[in-house]
């Protein structure tokens, strides 16, 4: 499960990350950007939907969406549609209902995470155990035709996980995650680790964000639109107009989404800083 308050592209084709803008201007990978929407429509600038059936209809030009629930036809209707569509993937923690749950030995499982009944934290130092597995999660995204992947629970150091981890444990399985997309042709986000923000812009493409402007935290992000990355921010509880003038002053893509992140959402207005 995702959309928490913050515990704490490999590009496809270089010249991508060279040009981002003309390249892709409102999604994250390589796939075609679809026309300008005009200012009396404003376009939502991604969706976030790791609840329900995936509202395709949704004016947006990333979809970031669940890898193991959403299937490889809905990621080629979206597409076809002009979409770019990421991966969602718990990558520091495990969920008690996913299929491959089992294949995590107790001794890599530590405590629950605060607020999310039947995820607990994973013992990241151990590499040898839990990239393997998310390995094949990866390989299942990249089947399935996703362009790139959301690695969520990425800061679990910052966290009481059950395990003495240290900011160097957590940058080295940061660091063997984004290989994973990377040896697979996907683009890989950073999932919040606000800390981490400039060890680790070079090795992710793009960044994910939750309530930023909420925790007075946006500033530690600007390390990726200074280098063109994009930025997909969500706010939960506060409304469009207190959180838009603020982000999109720093470049980012921002919606509002309902905690459960159905297919509700509500998209900065045009212009949001007049």
């Amino acid at each position: 499960m995702n959309g928490r308050r913050p515990r704490s592209w490999l590009v496809v084709a270089c010249c991508c990350l060279l040009a981002l803008v003309s390249c892709d201007q409102e999604g994250v990978a390589g796939t075609p950007a679809r026309p300008q929407a005009t200012a009396s429509a404003p376009t939502v600038p991604w969706q976030y939907q790791l609840q329900g059936p995936v509202d395709a209809g949704v004016d947006a030009g990333t979809f970031v969406v669940d890898g193991f629930d959403v299937d490889e036809a809905t990621v080629a209707d979206l597409h076809r549609r002009g979409r770019t569509v990421v991966c969602y993937v718990n990558a520091g923690a495990v969920e008690n209902w996913r299929p491959d749950a089992a294949r995590f030995p107790a001794e890599v499982v530590g405590t629950e995470l605060d607020g999310w009944k039947g995820e607990r934290w994973l013992d990241v130092r151990r590499l040898d155990v839990v990239v393997p597995i998310l390995a094949e999660r990866f390989d299942m995204c990249r089947r399935k035709g996703f362009d790139g992947v959301e690695a969520d629970n990425v800061d679990g150091y910052t966290q009481d996980s059950g395990f003495p981890l240290t900011a160097d444990d957590q940058l080295r399985f940061n660091r063997a995650v984004a290989a994973l997309a990377h040896e697979r042709s996907m683009t890989i986000g950073l999932k919040n680790d606000l800390d981490q923000v400039a060890a680790l812009v070079g090795d992710f493409d793009f960044a994910v964000n939750e309530s930023c402007v909420e925790y007075r935290e946006c500033e530690a992000l600007t390390p990726f639109t200074a280098q063109g990355k994009p930025v997909l921010h969500v706010e939960y509880d506060l409304a469009t107009n207190a959180f838009c003038p603020v982000t999109e002053r720093l470049g980012f893509r921002s919606i509002r989404k309902p905690l459960d992140l159905d297919a509700t959402v509500q998209p900065c207005p045009v212009g949001s800083r007049s």
